[in-house]
């Protein structure tokens, strides 16, 4: 025997309750929405600190430092993440990986404890930036400001499994990451990205090493203009640190620091501005 419908009025309520519980839902989002990510102040005094964290000097505004270490207090800070190559001790499936054509795992000549991502195809790349994922967002709930995508060359050391197309597309997928929550992003090093990695990828600055010592800084600052941050090291200095910062092409953000980035209590220590 057929049901008798159900009064309208009844529907009407009904209508109205779900009315509500949207509403109630939406506030609730939009209130644990991240900010929208802020870039680091142009021509800002800056520390580079990955070899060890510590207090930075009066006057300092953003710090770079390690994902494993707590942003420095007071200042705009950057989370270094290797987000194109392995982590010493931290160990990923084979399958997302570089392989020679002798199935041995391709490491980088320069870190040989860095295995390089194998990013020539698409799944592959989301899958690498899914796990990624974590990391990112463990520096926003940290409380970084930006983070630092370290290795973006890699493609350049990958005896040509993938290009640099494949490393704007996997780059452009951590910058969504991190930009959904609240986080600017860095382009590391990679001049020949020109100005794909702001118009293309989405960076919101750079950070970059021995710019001037290469001769590539106006690849950077023709892109982001005074949002470079530069760091040169003592054992590849064109001439002096004095004449680095005297050239015209030469960041407003430059510091000199030693090469294992050591603390101030390590007799190694360097660290000079311009």
């Amino acid at each position: 025997m057929p049901t008798s419908p159900r009064p309208r009025r009844h529907r009407a309520v009904r209508a109205a309750l779900l009315l509500l519980a949207s509403a109630v839902v939406a506030t609730a989002v939009a209130g644990c929405a991240a900010s929208a990510p802020q870039a680091p102040p142009p021509g800002a005094t800056f520390d580079y600190q990955l070899g060890a964290a510590y207090d930075p000097s009066a006057g300092t505004d953003v710090v770079v430092r390690d994902s494993t270490a707590e942003p420095a207090a007071g200042a705009y800070g950057v989370c270094y993440v290797n987000g194109f190559q392995t982590q010493p001790g931290v160990d990923w499936p084979d399958e997302l990986l570089v392989h020679r054509a002798s199935g041995e795992l391709l490491v980088d000549p320069g870190w040989p404890d860095e295995h390089l991502f194998d990013l020539a195809r698409p799944e592959t790349r989301a899958t690498v930036a899914a796990r990624m994922t974590a990391t990112i967002e463990g520096c926003a709930d940290d409380g970084y400001d930006a983070v630092e995508f370290d290795n973006l060359d890699s493609y350049s050391r990958s005896e040509g499994a993938f290009g640099l197309d494949d490393a704007v597309a996997y780059a452009t997928l951590l910058v969504d990451r991190a930009h959904a929550v609240g986080l600017a992003a860095a382009q590391k090093n990679t001049a020949e990205l020109e100005s794909r990695g702001r118009d293309e990828v989405g960076f919101d600055f750079a950070v970059v090493e021995e710019c001037d010592a290469y001769d590539e800084c106006p690849a950077f600052t023709e892109v982001y203009g005074d949002r470079v941050l530069a760091v040169e090291y003592p054992d590849e200095l064109r001439d002096t640190f004095a004449g680095t910062c005297g050239r015209a092409t030469t960041p407003a953000s430059t510091v000199l620091r030693d090469r294992d980035l050591v603390g101030p209590d390590d007799p190694g220590y360097v660290s000079e501005r311009c």
